[in-house]
């Protein structure tokens, strides 16, 4: 019966967070913090060490304080802040407010780019007559940020970890997926960057399509395999 419905991971897949040293830079003008060149490097590889930047690396190693609270982070807003500004006060930053103002940052449209051919692709999607929802293991709301570099106009739900206290692999919030796209998990592709957490849509029957999580400039054409896959197995665009 071909691919009706396509749900997409948003860290890593349709969308990629700054780099650790832009983030640190955006917060420190934000405070007004001033450090030299020494110690800013120093505090973005300590950062990126710790895995204080959501979407960025993962922690080197979780404190044994933090692991459970690491390991439930998506399940509800505020242990994701928790365990974030967790992880980012193993470093001893200059100024207390960073540690909120680096965890408020990483919300922001500003923090996030698209790939390059996310527009495309999710806008394929659209004149296929294919329904687009955003599956995202998150402690906060992406619209703002789809919105602002105008793909929100292509997703047609979003359905957030967060906000169903369940996050990837669990196959309930790859249900709530298919079922806000109103389609069998048979007819649904699920894309993602993450074979763990994004491949457990499988589990539920729904075909599996991984990318790699690189730098923006790194994967121009990641997305395009989409359509191809979509076309493989072409369906009568919905009215």
């Amino acid at each position: 019966m071909g691919i009706k419905g396509v749900l997409f991971d948003f860290s890593g897949t349709l969308f990629r967070i700054e780099p650790v040293t832009a983030w640190l830079r955006a917060a420190l003008d934000e405070t007004g913090v001033r450090v030299g060149s020494e110690d800013f490097e120093r505090y973005a590889r300590q950062l990126d060490a710790a895995g204080a930047l959501p979407g960025g690396s993962d922690p080197l190693r979780v404190p044994a304080p933090l692991a459970e609270l690491w390991s439930t982070r998506d399940e509800d807003a505020g242990r994701h802040r928790a365990a974030y500004i967790g992880l980012a006060r193993r470093v001893e930053l200059p100024d207390p407010r960073l540690y909120d103002v680096l965890y408020e940052r990483h919300k922001t449209p500003p923090a996030w780019q698209p790939y390059p051919d996310a527009a495309e692709v999710l806008g394929g999607l659209r004149r296929r007559g294919v329904g687009v929802a955003v599956v995202s293991n998150i402690g906060w709301d992406p619209r703002p940020v789809f919105r602002a570099h105008g793909l929100d106009m292509y997703v047609d739900a979003y359905v957030l970890s967060y906000r169903h206290g369940v996050q990837k692999p669990d196959t309930r919030l790859f249900r709530a997926g298919c079922e806000a796209l109103g389609h069998d998990p048979r007819n649904v592709l699920m894309v993602g960057d993450d074979r763990y957490a994004d491949g457990g849509a499988a589990r539920l029957g729904c075909a599996v399509h991984f990318v790699d999580r690189l730098p923006v400039d790194e994967r121009p054409e990641g997305l395009r395999p989409v359509l191809a896959l979509v076309d493989a197995a072409p369906i009568r665009p919905q009215a």
